[in-house]
């Protein structure tokens, strides 16, 4: 057994992240409730479009180090590599944002994952030589092909099931806040605790 997981809204939690940032540059109101869903919702209501596209770069970049992971998720990988289960991180991740400062994304999500002490071998132990940004989605169906998972968890169904995913690999579906009730294709999983008794 091998476990690929995707990074954004599968091992890292934005929630909070883009409700603050939001809030600090007065975007939305206050009481908007703090998930990452209903800060996109809101500004594409009001017409903030190009606002919301600009936060996304902001968060992933400048602001990445304060994201949080998701309750669980570090558990999960240390039980994996105390059983020898090899976990590999594949995500599709463009470099630099598509408005505003350029910054380097990739550069971003391998300093959170430093901080959050993913590498450290007396820790997680993840092997930096496991974790791939992909500039594409058919890239990251390719490398997820490539370093032989059996099982794959991603946050987006459309991701799952895309005719390009390959096809050998048994596919979880990340649901933290329930909203892919309908998905009957998929095991579908709200939480890491739930994850882990799955593989337990």
């Amino acid at each position: 057994m091998q476990i690929g997981i995707d990074f954004d809204n599968t091992i890292v939690s934005y929630d909070a992240l883009f409700h603050k940032v939001a809030v600090e540059k007065n975007l939305v109101p206050p009481a908007t409730p703090v998930k990452k869903s209903e800060v996109r919702d809101y500004l594409r209501r009001i017409g903030r479009e190009d606002a919301w596209t600009e936060m996304q770069g902001y968060v992933y970049g400048a602001r990445m180090v304060e994201a949080e992971p998701y309750p669980g998720v570090r558990d999960f990988f240390t039980r994996m590599r105390a059983r020898g289960v090899p976990l590999f991180i594949v995500s599709h991740k463009t470099r630099h944002p598509f408005l505003g400062p350029q910054y380097d994304l990739h550069s971003a999500a391998r300093e959170w994952l430093e901080k959050q002490n993913f590498f450290e071998t007396r820790g997680i132990g993840l092997p930096r030589e496991n974790v791939f940004f992909e500039l594409t989605k058919d890239k990251k169906f390719q490398r997820i092909a490539s370093t032989g998972v059996t099982h794959f968890i991603d946050d987006l169904p459309e991701i799952l099931n895309a005719p390009a995913f390959p096809k050998t690999v048994n596919r979880i579906l990340f649901d933290p806040h329930d909203l892919c009730g309908e998905e009957k294709e998929l095991l579908r999983l709200k939480s890491w605790a739930e994850i882990a008794a799955h593989f337990s």
